[in-house]
């Protein structure tokens, strides 16, 4: 049976509340997914045990408990469609439709130029950099930190939304990879679930101070333009643990944090994954 459901909430997100409301082979049969979703969401389903499920063109490893997610991009139009081949071989396919946004123009002044556009010596930087940064997001393991319900990792005014187009300087530019958080100058920055962490450098040339947290099953957090940085390639942080101070290191005008989320390679937009968890 392939059921849909009207929207993440339906679907059973964190590992502890399955635990108490079932065992690993209850419902085995059920296949769930929402019926639709936002453009730049995080979207959980559950397969049955003993089952495939893929999603663009990957495997998508259920938890213990079926538990499977996948990230929807900023342009996808949709639908998007989530084949789940069950342990005797019989295939189902799950269609959710995409829900469309609005993605206002963000225009940013001030900028030095030579960020907006770098000589080619530090274009050749960025991309070496920017490479690295997508290594550590190709990082896949079976942790089921991601079904935590996240936290802030500071308070504040949102100052910059995902997806919006931004034009700098007066040129357009990449859509926003993240939420920017207004906030001062070395206020601690908080893991908003637990992790891993699968890359930390203080001194990257666009994003200056950045940390990659890891939440398994390809889901990741990103923290930008750090002050300080206090956590280490491979450390294991618990979710509420400081690691490291929102600065404006790299390409910033000011004091803020960049907090951005991928699925891969796919960005995601974190306020859709705090709403979740409310």
């Amino acid at each position: 049976m392939l059921t849909a459901c009207a929207g993440n909430a339906n679907v059973k997100a964190a590992e502890a509340s399955e635990a108490a409301q079932e065992s690993p082979v209850s419902g085995a049969q059920r296949i769930v997914f929402p019926a639709s979703a936002s453009q730049g969401a995080l979207v959980f389903g559950r397969v049955p045990g003993g089952s495939v499920a893929r999603y663009g063109g990957r495997v998508l490893h259920a938890t213990p408990y079926g538990t499977v997610v996948f990230g929807i991009g900023r342009d996808e139009s949709g639908p998007v469609r989530v084949e789940v081949q069950r342990a005797d071989g019989t295939l189902e396919v799950a269609s959710i439709a995409v829900t469309p946004r609005d993605w206002p123009i963000e225009r940013i002044d001030g900028v030095p130029p030579s960020t907006v556009n770098p000589p080619p010596e530090i274009a050749a930087r960025i991309e070496r950099e920017q490479a690295e940064v997508s290594a550590a997001r190709a990082r896949d393991d079976d942790r089921a930190d991601f079904v935590q319900a996240f936290i802030w990792p500071v308070k504040g005014r949102i100052s910059g939304r995902f997806g919006n187009q931004r034009v700098y300087n007066g040129t357009p530019k990449s859509p926003h990879s993240g939420m920017d958080i207004a906030a001062t100058q070395d206020t601690p920055v908080l893991a908003p679930a637990a992790g891993v962490i699968s890359f930390a450098n203080p001194d990257l040339y666009l994003t200056g101070g950045t940390v990659l947290l890891d939440h398994g099953h390809g889901v990741s957090s990103n923290f930008l333009h750090l002050s300080r940085i206090d956590v280490k390639v491979g450390d294991h942080v618990t979710q509420g643990q400081v690691i490291g101070a929102v600065g404006a290191t790299g390409r910033a005008t000011g004091p803020h944090l960049h907090w951005g989320m991928n699925w891969f390679d796919v960005r995601i937009d974190p306020l859709l994954v705090l709403q979740r968890g409310q």
